[in-house]
């Protein structure tokens, strides 16, 4: 029999070792020289992460419990975190490290279309077992479709052997191309924003010129920009703005486009909304697949040097959710991607709870020009009783994708016809989807819709940010839809069930022979009504337009 006064000192001793994982010596030192002088705050934690991973090539259990014992953490608020993003590599105790250098295909809508199916067979046997293949979500080069990455290197129109010499390259430890970015001119020289600063320009008179212009927020929702800035303004400060460049809806890449050829454009306009509003403080929030974009925006945001106004560049690190703005606000704090619940809304409390400033790169793109050229210029454009431009992103079947900048209002025809070239040859137009994944799909019998906000939802579809992906009588609608909805299903952040089980189950269903259209429009109705936000809610609409206009490829 063990006496009390022994029992009673080996549970003091169990008590004051600590539960869970140990932090190991080594792999703690190893965070610290990667964080060097880096403020240890929560909402790093993804930077962090990111420095990790980039160095070591995936994120050890050892290095993600060294990393909570730096910032205070319990360790399963960083696995939660790690674990959430598609481009973190977890590897537990007994697993094995994934190869050192990773080739993402494409495998969204037009790429599928171009041939990713056959490049994702190839490679593996091609490449060998050092290199991973893995199938990828929409990178943002669907007019150089098959696309595909090597590590951060972006491969448009993607082969077997440009992949092949990316990769060879690669293991020689060649540095990453540059990008195709033309920057050019003084960074002080923004014209806009010195009249504001100046006091050439008043904040109401800038407003009020967004406002006459008609300019609308061009990530999707489409809500007037001037009444944004409005509205945020004349909430208490301090306020803060968050920059959307996560583009990850298949078929945009307009902000990439804009992005590697005008930098300073957008930079101009996000700083000229940041006076007008009364804000001192940025985040840009950039898509982890814009490897360029990212060194090219740390380049130029260095050389406004310091300034009343602070910008942080925040990484993403894969994950289409954070596409919605609070989600992307809860990324941005250094959490899971997750929607949050409305009221309040971001412009009440939004990042860190403060009022926030949200906006799509292309929507700040497009304000010194409007300064510059007046609100009269913009508004003189468009078709089909519309006012403005848009920047469509078209990728498919034509001879000339890419972005296209016409009026507001043009038709799928006339796009194709006056600015694509027409289609391919050999292709005639069957279908088309007016806004990227989610925004539906359209017969060719109904190709003189204008194509603008609030023209489309009556046909069971929206222009979203404008990515218009053509089909050809060699592809179906059925085959889209799949597509599409196998997207939804994979970038669901799983938070609501409508949305976490209801992509699953149209995925599902969707592969029968014969579509239960009965149980597939219950379905969509839950989702629309239940989901938290637009994904749940718009994932029904490919699966919904082809029930409506092309039934002969889903019932018998």
């Amino acid at each position: 029999m063990i006496p009390i006064a022994v029992q009673g000192a080996s549970r003091e001793r169990k008590r004051q070792r600590p539960k869970g994982r140990q932090v190991d010596a080594a792999a703690l030192q190893q965070v610290q020289a990667l964080l060097g002088d880096l403020p240890r705050r929560r909402d790093l934690l993804i930077e962090f992460l990111h420095l990790i991973q980039d160095a070591y090539g995936c994120l050890s259990a050892a290095h993600l419990a060294a990393l909570a014992s730096e910032l205070r953490l319990a360790q399963v608020e960083v696995f939660e975190v790690a674990s959430f993003y598609h481009h973190f590599d977890i590897v537990r105790e007994g697993e094995l490290v994934p190869p050192a250098l990773t080739v993402r295909v494409c495998d969204g809508l037009s790429c599928e279309m171009a041939g990713a199916g056959e490049l994702l067979a190839r490679l593996p046997a091609l490449l060998g077992r050092e290199v991973r293949v893995v199938s990828a979500p929409c990178i943002g080069r669907c007019d150089q479709a098959p696309a595909a990455l090597v590590g951060q290197l972006a491969i448009g129109l993607a082969s077997s052997e440009r992949v092949s010499e990316a990769v060879a390259a690669a293991a020689r430890g060649h540095a990453t191309p540059p990008g195709d970015a033309v920057a050019s001119g003084d960074a002080g020289m923004f014209a806009m924003l010195d009249e504001c600063l100046s006091g050439a320009r008043s904040v109401d008179a800038v407003i009020a010129e967004l406002e006459d212009s008609g300019l609308r927020g061009l990530g999707g929702a489409g809500f007037p920009a001037g009444r944004k800035w409005r509205i945020v303004r004349n909430e208490p400060g301090p306020r803060l703005m968050a920059v959307n460049i996560d583009e990850g809806e298949p078929g945009t890449f307009k902000d990439r486009y804009y992005l590697e050829r005008n930098p300073r454009q957008f930079i101009e306009g996000m700083l000229i909304a940041a006076w007008a509003v009364g804000i001192d403080e940025i985040y840009i929030y950039l898509r982890d697949e814009y490897h360029d974009c990212r060194k090219l925006l740390q380049q130029e945001l260095a050389r406004l040097g310091p300034g009343k106004i602070r910008v942080q560049l925040r990484r993403g690190a894969g994950a289409y959710i954070c596409g919605e703005e609070s989600a992307m606000i809860e990324s941005i704090e250094g959490k899971r991607g997750m929607p949050r619940l409305r009221p309040p809304y971001v412009a009440q409390a939004g990042l860190f709870g403060r009022p926030t400033l949200e906006h799509n790169f292309e929507t700040l793109y497009w304000v010194p020009e409007i300064l510059a050229k007046g609100a009269a210029w913009f508004a003189s454009h468009g078709r089909h009783g519309r006012k403005g431009l848009r920047s469509f992103s078209v990728s498919g079947r034509v001879k000339q994708p890419g972005v296209k900048l016409a009026p507001a209002g043009i038709t799928v025809q006339e796009l194709i016809d006056e600015y694509c070239g027409g289609m391919l040859d050999g292709h005639q137009l069957y279908a088309y989807l007016p806004g990227g994944a989610s925004g539906g799909i359209l017969p060719a019998s109904m190709n003189n819709i204008p194509l603008d906000f609030d023209t489309l939802q009556p046909y069971g579809c929206f222009i979203g940010s404008a990515a218009i992906i053509v089909l050809s009588q060699h592809d179906s609608a059925r085959a889209a839809a799949s597509n599409m909805m196998r997207f939804f299903r994979h970038e669901s952040c799983g938070q609501c069930t409508p949305c976490r089980v209801g992509t699953a189950k149209a995925a599902a269903l969707i592969e029968s022979p014969v579509w239960d259209a009965g149980l597939l429009g219950e379905l969509s109705q839950v989702m629309r009504d239940a989901s938290i936000c637009g994904l749940g809610q718009a994932a029904p609409n490919p699966v919904d337009c082809v029930l409506k206009y092309f039934p002969h490829e889903v019932t018998r």
